[in-house]
């Protein structure tokens, strides 16, 4: 009966927490796709990544998941070019297999490259552990664009989880508060920049006391 009793506060807490996030929400105007969830299948697929979007759309955010979001007849490069292109926010997982994925790294650098904000997950790996390796089945310019996106990435601030000690459903918590404080900042300052552009020019005030005391004299000169 004690423990029942000193778990029942916590669950409360987080029903509390989740209707409070839900209410945020509510008026929030939904692109296609909020979040894009950048990860590797082997890894995370199974774990923190389909946790991560199960509990993101169940806050009315659209999260992008390629075995969610895709179906048969898809153009891949297409439909996940696009989706990174149109979000707001990309969550990286990286993970002990992730540098070998051409497919992760592709859709890191374009992250980067189109300047969106990046929350990482560092899931079971480090981030000095991270590197592109050239096995040379990719290009040189490849390689170079790959690397660049990822110490950029890996540098920046993020979560770390390490999943023989830690819980899953804290990490994907955490991750989806962080997301959904970085939209909501994101649409405070978009709604900022529409007011000041709205608003008109004041009008410029110039001093004229120095014109009309020359206007004066010149006018005694004349007469």
């Amino acid at each position: 009966m004690h423990r029942a009793s000193s778990t029942t506060p916590y669950f409360q807490r987080q029903i509390l927490h989740q209707i409070m996030l839900q209410t945020q929400l509510q008026n929030r105007v939904i692109k296609p796709c909020d979040v894009f969830l950048n990860h590797r299948g082997i890894d995370t697929k199974r774990t923190v990544a389909t946790l991560l979007y199960d509990h993101l759309s169940r806050l009315n955010l659209h999260p992008f998941l390629d075995n969610k979001n895709m179906k048969p007849g898809d153009k891949l490069f297409e439909k996940i070019n696009a989706a990174i292109r149109e979000c707001k926010v990309g969550v990286t997982v990286f993970s002990p297999n992730y540098c070998d994925s051409y497919f992760c790294l592709h859709e890191l650098a374009l992250i980067m490259e189109s300047k969106k904000k990046v929350i990482p997950i560092f899931c079971d790996i480090k981030p000095s552990q991270l590197r592109v390796v050239d096995d040379g089945k990719c290009p040189k310019n490849e390689i170079r664009r790959f690397s660049l996106a990822l110490e950029e990435a890996k540098y920046t601030v993020g979560l770390t989880f390490d999943s023989l000690k830690g819980n899953w459903s804290d990490v994907v918590t955490n991750a989806a508060d962080i997301v959904i404080n970085s939209l909501q900042e994101m649409e405070a300052e978009e709604q900022q920049r529409l007011l000041r552009r709205n608003q008109p020019l004041p009008v410029q005030q110039y001093d004229t006391s120095s014109y009309n005391n020359n206007n004066e004299g010149s006018n005694k000169l004349q007469c």
